[in-house]
């Protein structure tokens, strides 16, 4: 990569009229562009992210990362978060950074954050990739997970700290975060999208089991979703091989988009 293809360090600002400000980086060049879309308690420096921008760059294709509020280097604090606000976040985002048809990339979270961007946002959004996507992951991964001791934490403070396994910092989850989840159920199906999908999915991912992407396809309304099962992998997807499977696949379905 050259030196005027480097990517900056400061990220730009979206402010928001009730005040928050929502941080991204932003590449341009050719249509369908491309939106990342980070999990829960991530940001838009992790592996994946960077390289996809790296990628898109390369291949001159316009490309957006962006931290929710809370996250990253977006105002707010991460407690005071829901899905509907991340989504809304979302929205926002893709709405008034972005103009044409765009390709959303949801990891984790952000597969549920990119299915509820896509149905707003018809008909700009003409493709999605959702890397170990889990919508309605605060009713099927976290509420049902919860011990009575847990439960009854939640409900007398409103908030429990649960222990991560992939940094120093234990996964915050209020109540607030699991009755906002219920409105916006996903997988009772069906979901009217109707654009290309492709998901990939570990079949070693302890956070996500395997059989949310199989789910997700069934309930999807397209008629053209690809689920890739990866013997092997866990939740990140950030080794080189998943990286490499990732580019391809974005490649692969902008060629058909095209």
């Amino acid at each position: 990569m050259s030196e005027s293809q480097k990517i900056p360090i400061t990220p730009s600002i979206l402010a928001r009229p009730d005040g928050r400000a929502i941080a991204y980086h932003q590449s341009g060049g050719k249509l369908p562009g491309v939106v990342f879309l980070t999990g829960f308690m991530s940001d838009m420096t992790g592996t994946k992210a960077m390289a996809m921008e790296s990628h898109c760059r390369e291949k001159g294709r316009a490309f957006l990362r962006f931290d929710y509020t809370g996250h990253g280097q977006s105002s707010g604090n991460f407690a005071d978060g829901t899905i509907g606000q991340w989504a809304d976040d979302a929205v926002a985002a893709i709405s008034e950074l972005t103009e044409g048809p765009q390709v959303l990339v949801g990891s984790s979270m952000g597969g549920w954050i990119m299915l509820l961007a896509a149905r707003r946002l018809k008909p700009r959004i003409v493709g999605l990739i959702g890397l170990a996507a889990a919508p309605d992951f605060t009713e099927n991964l976290i509420d049902r997970e919860l011990n009575d001791t847990q439960r009854q934490a939640l409900a007398r403070d409103g908030v429990i700290h649960v222990a991560c396994d992939y940094g120093d910092d234990p996964y915050t989850i209020t109540q607030a975060l699991i009755d906002d989840g219920r409105d916006h159920l996903l997988l009772g199906g069906p979901i009217d999208i109707d654009v290309p999908v492709r998901l990939i999915q570990g079949l070693q991912d302890a956070d996500v089991p395997w059989q949310t992407a199989i789910k997700l396809q069934e309930v999807l309304r397209s008629s053209d979703v690809e689920v890739t099962l990866v013997k092997n992998a866990g939740h990140r997807l950030s080794e080189p091989g998943d990286l490499k499977r990732l580019t391809d696949t974005l490649d692969q379905l902008l060629e058909k988009l095209s």
